[in-house]
């Protein structure tokens, strides 16, 4: 229940809802105790005088205390319930914007469908909380002491009787209020599962008929929906058995009221008229202790589910700024890497050892070996989409480390070896990382990407959606897509790791040699298994098991009887054989 604590911040910025939220209770609740004294006091009346005046005197009264207590109680619906929608609204901002900060560690740990799960239906549940539940748990409260105190007014023995079966009702809700909790935490775990066996088979619904894997995966997903069904179960088990429960405790106290009351008023303790309105008070009372079980029901759950949201804002971003940070005016490019030795676990092998590279501004640094030998994870530390050690990788003379995040990131433009497209237009997917880029430029990183003649194909050029994913694009397509991103982007350093390999090598020549007319001086790293890509590269590193075991120009490297003369051997061999 501590991880409610957490909403008070939200409730603290809309006060004058929440207070006339609450004020609108308290005068529906007022009016609707009003009613039962007009009743009696009829009853009463009508025993002295029963005539039409009496009749239509208290039923106007009747009526129009009714009509202003709707007014009131559509008031505060319409005020606390817009209170949840802004918080869900909040909320929902705050569990966004946290996850565009985690690293990506964090999401090759985390199913997709788990994290959509705490985004909808946990943030559904948080909702519920904050606004039915506020709304019923003071009406309940307010309704409670209005009612027992004019139910002391009439007879306090009579009270007291009606509140005999209240400890009952306090053990039966701590007992069930517990499970309940418990079992709405399983359930939100398992629909969590059934979410991400949803995702994942979508996003793979390719290898999934390719395989001829339909039924198995329906198969699964079916077991996992009925896991979900059972657990669902057994929660609405609890929550169905606790309404009644709270009925029949209720209940036994109308029966005792009843017995003792009827003597009362034989004896002459209480008036006709007070006894009703007395009944009428504890008929008031039934909807507080039922509302008890329900509220309880949407705090438990509401709890749970905040927890679970909770769980992923509270952790802190891996990678952020760290003080003191500089700001360089201008970057020019220039990558030093020196003394670079990097694991993704502490007591893990590393996977970089003792890296030392220079890059000047404007040169391009090619990078070969074997897969597995540490090329992207070199790469993605120098936009620290990882985090290097200190003072390992410098850019211009400044630790990466040192210089704010989105300085750094503005100054890098990637193309990853896992291309990944937006469900829009070319236009917006290009223009991701140069947004209001002119025609002109748009144009001619379409060019310099090889993307051009491709455009023709498209029905509506550069503003046809593509699909989720670029679904309706080839490999090929993709890649250049990407490229022609990267291209745009006015970024003095460009990172492109293996985007050539669903390019064929006519295309991709066109695109090294785009690749020499981008405007302004662009440090280039590229990574690649063709030799025929990278010989062009001042400068070529071949790591392997992350290690740099040769440097130097494509002519120097294949005077050599290494690594890289070995590739472009095989290489040449298999073109050979390809062509025969």
């Amino acid at each position: 229940m501590r991880s409610l604590a957490a909403l008070l911040p939200h409730l603290r910025r809309h006060p004058w809802k929440l207070a006339s939220g609450v004020l609108a209770i308290v005068m529906a609740v007022a009016l609707g105790l009003i009613s039962p004294l007009i009743i009696g006091r009829a009853v009463d009346a009508f025993r002295v005088d029963a005539s039409t005046r009496t009749l239509l005197t208290y039923a106007g009264l009747l009526v129009a205390v009714t009509l202003v207590q709707g007014i009131f109680s559509f008031a505060q619906r319409m005020t606390l319930v817009a209170l949840s929608r802004d918080i869900e609204f909040e909320i929902r901002n705050d569990y966004f914007g946290h996850l565009e900060t985690l690293p990506l560690s964090f999401y090759q740990q985390r199913a997709v469908g788990d994290l959509m799960a705490r985004g909808t239906n946990d943030l559904q549940a948080v909702r519920m909380l904050c606004g039915p539940a506020i709304m019923y748990s003071a009406n309940t409260l307010f309704t409670a002491i209005g009612a027992l105190a004019l139910m002391w007014r009439i007879d306090g023995r009579l009270t007291l009787l009606a509140l005999a079966t209240m400890p009952l009702v306090a053990v039966a809700t701590k007992i069930f209020g517990a499970r309940i909790h418990v079992l709405f935490e399983k359930v939100q775990e398992q629909f969590a599962t059934l979410s991400s066996k949803v995702q994942e088979n979508l996003a793979g619904i390719r290898v999934v008929r390719a395989y001829a894997q339909e039924e198995p995966e329906i198969a699964d997903f079916q077991r996992e929906n009925q896991e979900y069904v059972e657990r669902n179960r057994k929660l609405v088990l609890w929550t169905a058995a606790f309404h009644p429960l709270l009925q029949a405790l209720v209940g036994i106290g109308f029966v005792v009221v009843l017995w003792q009351g009827i003597a009362l008023v034989r004896a002459g303790g209480i008036t006709v008229g007070e006894f009703v309105s007395f009944n009428f008070f504890l008929s008031k009372l039934v909807w507080p202790m039922i509302a008890i079980g329900w509220v309880i029901n949407l705090v438990q759950r509401g709890a749970a589910s905040m927890g679970r949201i909770l769980e992923v804002l509270r952790l802190p971003p891996s990678i952020r700024d760290l003080p003191p940070l500089v700001t360089p005016d201008a970057i020019e490019g220039a990558v030093r890497v020196s003394g670079l030795t990097y694991r993704y676990e502490e007591d893990a092998e590393p996977v970089l050892l003792d890296v030392d590279l220079e890059a000047a501004a404007g040169s391009t640094v090619a990078l070969v070996g074997r897969t597995g030998a540490g090329k992207s994870t070199l790469l993605s530390l120098l936009p620290r989409l990882l985090d290097p050690p200190d003072g390992t990788v410098l850019l211009d003379g400044v630790d990466v480390r040192r210089m704010p995040l989105a300085t750094l990131r503005a100054a890098v433009a990637i193309v990853p070896q896992e291309t990944f497209l937006f469900s829009t237009t070319l236009r917006a997917n290009i223009e991701v990382g140069h947004p209001g880029a002119d025609r002109a430029e748009l144009l001619a990183a379409v060019r310099r990407a090889g993307l051009e003649s491709d455009l023709e194909l498209f029905p509506d050029g550069l503003d046809t959606v593509i699909g989720e994913r670029g679904i309706t694009l080839s490999g090929g397509q993709k890649q250049r897509v990407a490229l022609a991103r990267a291209l745009l982007k006015p970024a003095p350093l460009l990172v492109l790791d293996d985007c050539f390999s669903a390019v064929d090598t006519e295309t991709e020549e066109k695109i090294l040699s785009g690749l020499a007319e981008l405007p302004g001086r662009r440090t280039i790293f590229l990574v690649s298994h063709r030799v025929s890509t990278v010989r062009r590269a001042d400068q070529i590193l071949v790591l392997d098991r992350g290690e740099i075991v040769e440097r130097g120009p494509h002519a120097t490297l294949m005077e050599r009887d290494g690594l890289y003369r070995a590739l472009e051997r095989r290489q040449r061999l298999e073109e050979e054989l390809a062509a025969v």
